[in-house]
C-alpha cells in the first residue's frame, strides 16, 4: 500500500507544479522536455541491473515504450494547458476519471462483465468530467472549454490501459525502472524534435526557469509511474482496486492541494462532479 500513496503523493504533485508554472513564467513546452530528461537519467540511476543499449530493442516492451512516450508527452501538455486554464481540480478530474476506458475495453477485448452499478459508475463519471469543468463566468457558455478535460480523459485512458498491459504480459519488476525511463527517453527525444521544427521560424529560448521548472517536474514524473507500476505488481489487490484507490486519492489531493495552495474557489457544479467522481469510483470498484 505505500507505493500506491507514493504514486497518489506524487501524480498530485505534477498538477501543482504545472500551476506553478503560470506564477513563475515558466514555458510549458520547454519546461515538459527538460522534465523528461530528467525522468529518464532518474529510471536510469534506479535500475539496479547493468545496461547494455543495444539490447533494448530486443525487448517485448520496447515499441510500446516508444509509443506511451509520444502518447505522454501529447498528454502532459493537454494536462498542463487544463490546469493552467480550468484550474488543478479539473485537470486531475479529467486525469483521474479515466479508469473509466479500461472498463469499457475490458468488456470488449476481455469479454469482462460490467454490473449495473458499474454501469452506472461510468456514466456517472462522464457527467463528473462535465460538470468539474464548468466554471461560473458571465460569458455564455460553450462546449468548447470541455475539449481539453476530454482530450486529458481520453489520452490518460489509453495510458492506464497499456501500462496495465504491458506491466501484466511484458515487463518484469526488475525492469519497471529501465521501463518507466524509456518511456520519458522517447517523450524527450519527441519533444526535443517538436521544438526544432519550430525552431525554422522561431528560434529556441533557453533559460534558467525553464531547466528549474522541467527538473522540479521530471522527479515526481518518474516517481508517480514508478510507484504505480509497483503496486500494480502487488497480490493484495486487483488492478481495478489500485487504480481506483489511485483516482480517488489524486482527485481529492490536488483538488485540497489546489484550494491551500493557489485559493482556488469551486462553484457548486464543480463540487457536485467531484462528488460525482468519487461515487463513480465507488460504484465501478
Amino acid at each position: 500500500m505505500q507505493y500506491l500513496a507514493l504514486s497518489i503523493l506524487f501524480s498530485s504533485l505534477i498538477f501543482v507544479i504545472f500551476k506553478l508554472f503560470v506564477r513563475f513564467q515558466i514555458q510549458t513546452l520547454y519546461a515538459i522536455i527538460i522534465n523528461y530528461v530528467v525522468a529518464c537519467l532518474v529510471g536510469i540511476m534506479r535500475y539496479p541491473g547493468e545496461l547494455n543499449i543495444m539490447e533494448l530493442p530486443s525487448k517485448s516492451w520496447f515499441w510500446g515504450a516508444l509509443g506511451l512516450g509520444a502518447l505522454f508527452i501529447i498528454v502532459f501538455n493537454l494536462m498542463a494547458s487544463t490546469s493552467q486554464k480550468l484550474g488543478v481540480s479539473v485537470a486531475s478530474v479529467a486525469t483521474k476519471m479515466s479508469f473509466v476506458l479500461p472498463s469499457i475495453l475490458g468488456v470488449f477485448l476481455y469479454k469482462e462483465e460490467l454490473s449495473a452499478l458499474q454501469i452506472i459508475g461510468i456514466v456517472l463519471a462522464i457527467f463528473a468530467v462535465y460538470l468539474a469543468s464548468m466554471k461560473q463566468s458571465k460569458d455564455t457558455f460553450s462546449l468548447s472549454i470541455l475539449v481539453l478535460p476530454f482530450l486529458v480523459f481520453l489520452g490518460s485512458g489509453i495510458i492506464d490501459v497499456a501500462i496495465k498491459y504491458f506491466q501484466e504480459l511484458h515487463v518484469p519488476e526488475e525492469e519497471f525502472a529501465l521501463f518507466s525511463s524509456l518511456i520519458f527517453f522517447f517523450a524527450g527525444i519527441i519533444g526535443i524534435l517538436f521544438i526544432l521544427v519550430k525552431a525554422v521560424k522561431q528560434p529556441i529560448k533557453m533559460n534558467y526557469k525553464n531547466i528549474i521548472g522541467g527538473i522540479a517536474l521530471g522527479v515526481p514524473n518518474f516517481f508517480s509511474i514508478y510507484f504505480l507500476l509497483l503496486a500494480l505488481s502487488y497480490n493484495g489487490l486487483n488492478s481495478a482496486s489500485i487504480f481506483t484507490v489511485n483516482n480517488v486519492g489524486i482527485v481529492l489531493l490536488s483538488t485540497l492541494l489546489g484550494i491551500l495552495l493557489f485559493k482556488e474557489r469551486l462553484n457548486l457544479k464543480n463540487w457536485l462532479g467531484i462528488g460525482l467522481a468519487i461515487l463513480s469510483i465507488l460504484l465501478v470498484l
